[in-house]
C-alpha cells in the first residue's frame, strides 16, 4: 500500500517549486491563484528569496504547503494514495491531497495559521529544543517535573523528540536531560513554542477559522498528529486538526500504525527527504522515494 507523507516547516530552499512551474500549466495556474489568495507575491519568494525571506514563519508555511499541493495535483492520475499524513504543517498539505479540504481553503487556513503562530510567538519568549539519545519517557518525566511551560512537542523518531515551551523553562530541561543521559540537548532556531500550550492564542484564532471550512469526505484516511490514528471522518478530521497547534506531533506512533495499517511504500511529496530518513529509522527495510513529475 501506498504512503504519501509531507513534510512541515524547515524543508524550505530558495529555487523550491520553480522546477514545477517551468513544467507544468497545472502548477502555473495554481501558483497564480496562490498570489490572489495570499496577497502578495509568494512564487517571486520561494523562487528568488533569501533563505533569511524565506525563514519567515509566514513565508515558510504557505510556501511549503504550495510545494508540496502543486506537486501532488501535477502527479495527476499516478496519485493515487492508500494512505496520508503531514508533519505539522504538512498535516494541512495531506488534508488537501486526500481531497478533505480545496487547494484554496487549504493555503488559506495554512496562511492564517501562519500569521497566527507568528503572533503567538511574540507574547513571550519561547523555543524548541532536540532532545537526542534518550527514551520518549524519561523526556516527558523531566518536562513534568520543570517549573513553567515545556512539553514534548514533536516525536520524531526513536530517540529524537523535541520539547518546547518558554525560553528558560527549556534550559532547565537541557540541562536536566544531559544530567539523564541524553546524547545531545540542543536549542533550535525557531522563534516560538510551538506545539505547546503558548500557542494557544493562535489555536483559538485557528479554531474559528477551521470551523467556517468546508470539510469533506476523504479519498483516502489521514494519519492525525494528535492521535497518530487513520481517520476518516470529516468531522473528526476537523477536530483533531484545531487541537493540533498545541498538541504534540506524534510522527513516531503515525510512523508505526501506518506500517502496521499496511503501508509498504512511502512517497514524500514536497521539499527535503526528512520524512523519508525517519521512516528508515523504525523500519531500515521500508521502499521509501521523493515524488516527482
Amino acid at each position: 500500500m501506498k504512503a504519501y507523507v509531507f513534510p512541515g516547516q524547515g524543508a524550505q530552499f530558495s529555487g523550491m517549486g520553480k522546477d514545477l512551474y517551468d513544467n507544468s500549466q497545472i502548477a502555473r495556474n495554481l501558483f497564480s491563484r496562490s498570489t490572489d489568495i495570499l496577497g502578495f507575491d509568494i512564487q517571486k519568494i520561494m523562487f528568488e528569496g533569501t533563505a533569511e525571506e524565506l525563514k519567515q514563519t509566514k513565508v515558510t508555511q504557505p510556501a511549503i504547503f504550495l510545494h508540496s499541493t502543486i506537486l501532488a495535483s501535477c502527479l495527476g492520475d499516478d496519485f493515487k494514495p492508500d494512505m496520508v499524513a503531514g508533519h505539522s504543517l504538512g498535516e494541512l498539505s495531506a488534508l488537501v491531497a486526500n481531497k478533505t479540504l480545496s487547494f484554496e481553503d487549504g493555503l488559506s487556513l495554512v496562511s492564517k495559521r501562519a500569521l497566527a503562530m507568528q503572533k503567538a510567538c511574540e507574547l513571550e519568549p519561547s523555543t524548541m529544543a532536540a532532545i537526542l539519545g534518550l527514551e520518549d519517557h524519561l523526556v516527558e518525566k523531566v518536562c513534568s517535573e520543570i517549573p513553567g511551560i515545556v512539553v514534548p512537542a514533536n516525536y520524531n523518531c526513536p530517540g529524537q523528540l523535541v520539547i518546547s515551551g518558554s525560553v528558560s523553562a527549556i534550559e532547565l530541561a537541557c540541562e536536566k536531560l544531559k544530567e539523564e543521559g541524553a546524547r545531545r540537548a540542543l536549542v533550535l532556531p525557531v522563534g516560538g513554542a510551538f506545539h505547546s500550550p503558548l500557542m494557544e492564542p493562535a489555536r483559538e484564532e485557528l479554531a474559528t477559522a477551521i470551523e467556517n471550512t468546508a470539510f469533506n469526505e476523504p479519498t483516502c484516511p489521514v494519519y492525525q498528529n494528535i492521535n497518530a490514528l487513520a481517520v476518516s471522518n470529516p468531522d473528526d478530521i476537523k477536530k483533531n486538526l484545531v487541537l493540533q497547534l498545541t498538541g504534540a506531533v506524534r510522527w513516531t506512533q503515525i510512523m508505526e500504525n501506518m506500517i502496521e495499517g499496511g503501508a509498504t511504500q512511502i512517497i514524500e511529496v514536497g521539499p527535503g527527504k526528512v520524512l523519508q530518513g525517519l521512516f528508515k529509522k523504525v523500519n531500515r527495510e521500508l521502499a521509501t522515494e521523493s515524488a516527482s513529475i
